[in-house]
């Protein structure tokens, strides 16, 4: 048969489909509600990942498109729990069955208005092959064996806060792993054990414990906060995402700490995160550092391809060469080591639903071994606040001086470099 243009699978690798399909599932309307996501289809495969019967408007066209889509203006929608704000400057318009599906009506406000005025409600998500981290799932390793980058000692990071938007932080994890002791946070839960009597691990648990901890190993002494925001299969969409995010603003944050990401409707930035970038100035000297994702293209992937952020790249087992998982190209600051990283983890059963690996069953006892561009980051953040508590420096002032090191450090082929320990690396990567 002839390829359906609307068959989003074609072309991707199975590991793609199963992981795709598990985040369309995961947000399935039952008798509650709940959004429909739906992916939409490149010539080359998948292009993103949205929900369905809703779009995000910027403030100043709203008019405009409610006349375009022939709705009815902005005082009965607001009335009628259609229009919601997401962040000052960008609003959310709930579609119904007089307006056609979203793409179409994107298409229509794009050839009367323009792009960039209204885009679909992107998902955000940790999975891997959608645009972020992991690139693999988690892997077993030896009981009681120590985490890798290793943590430091001293006092480096003292002073300075760290935001994560993640899922949370595992039962325990803090007064069972030393160097994660004194990070809070949402709780990342563990549902009941089996009949069997064993702990069931679900896909993304632990993912926050993980990078949480891969942090404190470069800084230590550093405040952490973990937040559970992307907890319907490591996903969320833009618009629930990012009023979370703005309140964040309010903490005194110094680093903000960002391992999700989407590909986007004609790689358009997303519009309610370009609104929150704004508001991060105004907030003296923080940064905002964010994964490049996992898809090993040069596609820009949001947010991390926003030049006011800095974006994370991995470096493989060797730590001189880009990973084959890692998306690379000018929107990507700086590589650090992402491949076989090992830290704090779930005890219990893991069931793998990614091919070639699908129902094998995976022991854990409190650590884990584990890839991608969401672990390499936590490097990156590290290391910057480890800095500003030596040298007193801001975010930005210790962030530009990590990122010169790493500029004086790159290797021909990848890029700009930082490894753990300030290591330099070897000649002829």
């Amino acid at each position: 048969m002839p390829e359906q243009p609307d068959d989003w699978r074609a072309g991707l690798q199975q590991q793609a489909v199963d992981e795709i399909e598990h985040v369309i599932c995961a947000f399935r309307p039952s008798s509650g509600g709940g959004v429909e996501i739906k992916a939409a289809r490149r010539e080359s495969g998948l292009d993103h990942l949205y929900a369905e019967g809703q779009i995000l408007v910027r403030d100043e066209y709203l008019g405009e498109v409610l006349d375009v889509l022939g709705l009815p203006d902005e005082p009965t929608l607001r009335a009628a729990g259609r229009i919601r704000r997401v962040i000052a400057g960008v609003v959310l318009l709930i579609l119904d069955e007089s307006t056609p599906a979203v793409l179409d009506a994107l298409d229509v406000i794009d050839q009367r208005l323009g792009r960039g005025l209204a885009t679909p409600d992107h998902v955000l998500t940790v999975s891997p092959e959608v645009g972020v981290c992991p690139a693999t799932e988690p892997q077993e390793i030896y009981y009681d064996v120590e985490p890798h980058p290793s943590a430091s000692q001293g006092n480096g990071g003292a002073g300075v806060l760290i935001y994560m938007d993640d899922t949370g932080l595992l039962k325990d994890a803090a007064a069972t792993h030393p160097w994660l002791a004194g990070v809070q946070g949402d709780e990342d839960p563990l549902p009941p054990e089996d009949s069997s009597g064993k702990q069931p691990i679900p896909p993304y648990t632990g993912h926050g414990t993980f990078v949480a901890g891969v942090a404190r190993c470069l800084a230590p002494a550093a405040d952490v906060i973990v937040t559970d925001v992307f907890s319907t299969a490591g996903s969320e969409l833009e618009s629930n995402w990012i009023p979370r995010l703005e309140a964040a603003l309010g903490l005194g944050v110094d680093i903000f700490h960002l391992t999700i990401a989407a590909h986007s409707r004609h790689d358009f930035p997303l519009i309610a995160f370009r609104e929150w970038l704004n508001h991060l100035r105004e907030h003296g000297g923080a940064v905002c550092v964010v994964a490049a994702g996992n898809d090993g293209s040069r596609r820009p992937n949001w947010p991390a391809a926003f030049s006011d952020v800095i974006a994370v790249g991995a470096l493989g087992g060797d730590w001189r060469s880009r990973a084959t998982f890692s998306n690379f190209g000018s929107w990507v600051d700086v590589y650090a080591p992402g491949r076989d990283l090992i830290n704090a983890y779930a005890t219990g059963t893991y069931t793998c639903h990614v091919y070639p690996y699908t129902n094998e069953v995976r022991n854990f006892y409190g650590m884990a071994k584990w890839s991608g561009t969401s672990f390499s980051t936590p490097i990156v953040t590290g290391l910057i606040a480890s800095r500003m508590s030596s040298t007193g420096e801001t975010a930005r002032q210790a962030a530009a001086a990590v990122l010169a090191d790493a500029r004086a450090n790159a290797i021909p082929g990848v890029g700009p470099v930082l490894l753990p320990g300030g290591g330099v690396p070897l000649a002829g990567g």
